[in-house]
C-alpha cells in the first residue's frame, strides 16, 4: 500500500495516555518506525489520562518503568504501600497483607496520574526517532489486508495541517480508551456491563498522617479504598450508588468529611480537610477480540476494569509490554500471525484479571447471610494462610505463563 505524499510508518499508536505512551516509549529504540497520535496536550487540564486520580503501580509495573527509564522521574512522588488492610463493614472478617512478611520493599506504589504522564512524555520528548502528532486526531481510517490508511487532522490547539496528514501504517494500535474509535473502525465489538456504581475520588488530610498503609473496606454500597500519598494525605476511592454519589458530591466539605468518616471509620484518624471531588461511573468493558485487520487493542480499549483491586493500568501495561516485544521483532508488525500470537499470549492474564476483579465486586456486593458468612470466613482463613498471601502479593505480575521481557528488566529488542 502506498500513497503519494503520505507519511509512511510501521506502527501508528492512537492514544498517548499512560498505556499508549508506555508502548511508544518501549518501541522508540527499535527498528520500527513509530508514530504516536494524541488529541490533548499532556499538561492540559482537559487531559483525562493525567488528571487528579492516582494509580496503584504493582511491582511488575515498577519493573517496566525502571526498564524504560521512567522510574527515576517518579520515585519521589511514588508512595510505597507497606501494608494492606482489608475489612468487611458490619462483619468481623478482616485480613492484613504485609510487604515485610513477603520479603518485599513494598506491595506496590501509589503515584499521581499527572506525575506518570509528565514522566512518560519527558522520556518521549527525548526520542528523536519517534514521530509525535500532538494535539492531533485521527479523522479517517481504512484498514485493509496489506496495511492501514489514516488521515490525521488538527485537534484543539493545532498540531496537524488543517487539510490533514495522510499516513500509511502496517498496523494501528488502539490505545484510545474504553470508547475506542479505532476499535469501532476495526469492527470489533465490546461487551459492556454497568455496575450501577460511581467512584467518588477525593484527597483528604487527617490528624494522623499516612504511614504506608492502604485500606480496602467493603461496604454495602461498594468498596471504599483509602491509599497513602507522599505528602501525608490519603486518596480515597469511594464507591456509591449513582444517586448517593450525586448527593455526597453536592455536600459541603465538612458534611462530606463526616459522611466519609461514617462509612469508613476512624482507622486513619479524624478527617480534617477535604479536597475537590470527581465522580466516575464504573463499568466493565471487554472487547470481543483484541486484534482485527491491521489493528490491535491495548489497555482500556481492550478491557476496562472496576478499580476494586487497582489492577486496570497494571493489566494494560502488560498488554503494552508484550505487544512491544512482538512488534519490535516482526518484519511485518501487522501480519495476522503476529497479532494472533499477541492475542493468544495475553488471553490467560486478561481472563484471569477480569475474573478476579469482577468476582471481588460480586462477592462483596452480596448481602445474603450465607454469602456474607462464607466471605468473612474466607477473610479469616486468608489472614492465616501464607501461601494465599504470597499469591496475592504477586497479582500485579499477572496471570500469564511467561512474563514479557520488560517485566524481566530486559529491553523489548533482543
Amino acid at each position: 500500500m502506498s500513497a503519494a505524499g503520505a507519511t509512511e510508518v510501521d506502527i501508528a499508536i492512537v492514544g498517548g495516555g499512560m498505556v499508549g505512551a508506555s508502548l511508544a516509549l518501549a518501541l522508540a529504540g527499535t527498528r520500527q518506525r513509530v508514530l504516536l497520535v494524541e488529541a490533548v496536550v499532556p499538561d492540559s487540564s482537559r487531559q483525562p489520562s493525567f488528571d487528579e486520580r492516582t494509580t496503584a503501580l504493582g511491582n511488575g509495573s515498577r519493573r517496566v518503568f525502571e526498564t524504560l527509564g521512567v522510574w527515576p522521574h517518579l520515585a519521589a512522588q511514588a508512595t510505597p504501600v507497606r501494608e494492606i488492610r482489608v475489612s468487611d463493614a458490619g462483619h468481623a472478617g478482616a485480613a492484613r497483607l504485609s510487604a515485610a512478611e513477603q520479603g518485599l520493599e513494598a506491595l506496590g506504589y501509589v503515584v499521581p496520574n499527572r506525575a506518570i504522564g509528565r514522566a512518560l512524555w519527558q522520556q518521549l520528548a527525548a526520542q528523536p526517532a519517534l514521530a509525535i502528532r500532538n494535539p492531533a486526531q485521527v479523522t479517517e481510517m481504512r484498514l485493509e489486508r496489506d496495511g492501514a490508511q489514516l488521515l490525521i487532522g488538527a485537534a484543539a490547539g493545532g498540531g496537524a495541517p488543517e487539510d490533514g496528514e495522510r499516513v500509511i501504517a502496517r498496523v494501528v494500535v488502539a490505545a484510545d480508551g474504553a470508547q475506542s474509535l479505532v476499535r469501532a473502525a476495526a469492527g470489533i465489538g465490546a461487551e459492556l456491563e454497568d455496575y450501577e456504581q460511581v467512584a467518588v475520588v477525593v484527597h483528604v488530610a487527617t490528624d494522623l498522617p499516612a504511614a504506608g498503609i492502604a485500606y480496602e473496606r467493603f461496604t454495602p454500597t461498594g468498596p471504599l479504598a483509602v491509599l497513602p500519598l507522599a505528602d501525608g494525605r490519603y486518596t480515597v476511592v469511594w464507591t456509591l450508588a449513582p444517586q448517593r454519589a450525586r448527593e455526597v458530591c453536592a455536600l459541603g466539605d465538612a458534611a462530606f468529611g463526616a459522611a466519609l468518616q461514617h462509612d469508613f471509620g476512624w482507622r486513619i484518624g479524624r478527617i480534617v480537610q477535604v479536597g475537590a471531588r470527581a465522580a466516575y461511573p464504573l463499568r466493565l468493558s471487554r472487547a470481543e477480540r483484541m486484534v482485527g485487520e491491521r489493528a490491535v487493542l491495548v489497555g482500556n480499549a481492550a478491557q476496562s476494569l472496576h478499580p476494586v483491586a487497582g489492577q486496570g493500568f497494571n493489566l494494560g501495561l502488560r498488554d503494552a509490554a508484550l505487544l512491544a516485544e512482538l512488534l519490535a521483532a516482526a518484519p511485518d508488525p501487522g501480519a495476522p500471525a503476529v497479532l494472533e500470537d499477541y492475542e493468544r499470549r495475553r488471553a490467560s492474564d486478561r481472563r484471569g484479571m477480569i475474573g478476579f476483579t469482577d468476582g471481588l465486586v460480586r462477592l462483596f456486593a452480596s448481602g445474603r447471610p450465607g454469602v456474607a458468612a462464607a466471605r468473612n470466613l474466607g477473610l479469616a482463613l486468608f489472614d492465616v494462610a501464607p501461601g494465599a498471601k504470597r499469591a496475592l502479593s504477586r497479582v500485579s505480575w499477572g496471570f500469564g505463563e511467561e512474563a514479557p521481557r520488560l517485566l524481566r528488566g530486559l529491553p523489548v529488542a533482543r
